[in-house]
């Protein structure tokens, strides 16, 4: 089950060029202005090292999250 923190992230990389830009470069910096889980946090950072987050899906995310 994805927070609303999480959904909020993810909404802002896809629809801000700035933040994807952000994200892209530093992750971290983006992921710690959101109230996340330590599972979320990683959740996004293994989605994103693994698949490119702005390359990957919701369905690979909630994977991510069950494992």
């Amino acid at each position: 089950m994805k927070s609303a923190a999480l959904e909020q992230l993810v909404k802002k990389i896809f629809s801000s060029e700035e933040t994807k830009s952000q994200f892209m470069s530093d992750p971290n910096s983006v992921i710690s202005k959101y109230d996340l889980s330590e599972t979320e946090k990683k959740a996004v950072l293994t989605t994103h090292a693994n698949l490119g987050l702005v390359t990957g899906n919701s369905m690979q995310m909630a994977a991510t999250l069950r494992a």
